[in-house]
């Protein structure tokens, strides 16, 4: 019987998918909030992370350890930085990176992590799924390659194409690479999931605020979707 962990930043994301699932168990591990279901032969437990990197890891090791998941998904939205992301584009996160993580005072690149690298690859398998799943829904636009994780909510235009233009990131968020880097080091396969809910142009609270639940429906049914290939 395979378990299957899905983290999200916001209730927001969470509630969205929560309606296309019954839960069937809710139980609390230090101060978060777990909701259990079952899609044929797989369980799947939500729970959110809280905003930021550390939240985010903190959530993923608990989940690791006290639920013994086989696969952990992180789903939500973030800002677009790449030219060609709209608007409820939904970005698979082929890799992960840090866009923050700096010790190029040390002679390393910006970005990279000693025993990790600059780059975290999300597991080929659950890559392959959700590239099939999005190829049979209509009116979605999604798009593979890196999603880029820092602790700073992007809203400068220059900030974020400077973190494609390095990183050749498509979106940015902040949490994503923190749980990648968790699974990495505790070989538990991964994948993000993302919808754009906003571009780095000035007026991201703006934007944001109003594409949220868009965006988090959106992403909430590409999962239903995935959930149900992976039974």
């Amino acid at each position: 019987m395979k378990k299957i962990g899905i983290i999200f930043a916001m209730n927001e994301e969470l509630l969205e998918l929560k309606k296309y699932l019954e839960i069937i168990k809710k139980y609390n591990i230090f101060d978060l909030i777990f909701y259990e279901a079952r899609i044929g032969k797989i369980y799947i437990v939500l729970v959110q992370s809280g905003v930021g990197k550390v939240n985010a890891a903190r959530c993923t090791q608990i989940l690791i350890d006290n639920i013994k998941v086989n696969y952990i998904f992180n789903i939500g939205v973030a800002g677009g930085v790449h030219e060609l992301l709209n608007v409820g584009d939904i970005v698979i996160g082929e890799k992960l990176v840090q866009h923050d993580f700096d010790i190029t005072a040390f002679n390393h690149e910006k970005g990279y992590i000693p025993s990790i690298g600059v780059y975290v690859n999300s597991d080929e398998y659950l890559v392959r799924v959700a590239q099939g799943v999005a190829s049979n829904i209509d009116n979605i636009t999604t798009f593979r390659g890196v999603i880029a994780s820092g602790d700073i909510f992007c809203t400068d235009y220059m900030m974020g194409k400077k973190i494609n233009n390095k990183f050749n990131a498509l979106c940015v968020e902040m949490e994503g690479a923190s749980i990648a880097q968790v699974c990495y080091l505790s070989h538990i396969p991964f994948l993000v999931l993302r919808s754009i809910s906003d571009t780095p142009n000035n007026n991201n609270v703006i934007t944001y605020e109003q594409f949220l639940e868009d965006s988090s429906k959106k992403i909430a049914h590409f999962m239903f979707k995935i959930l149900c290939e992976l039974k």
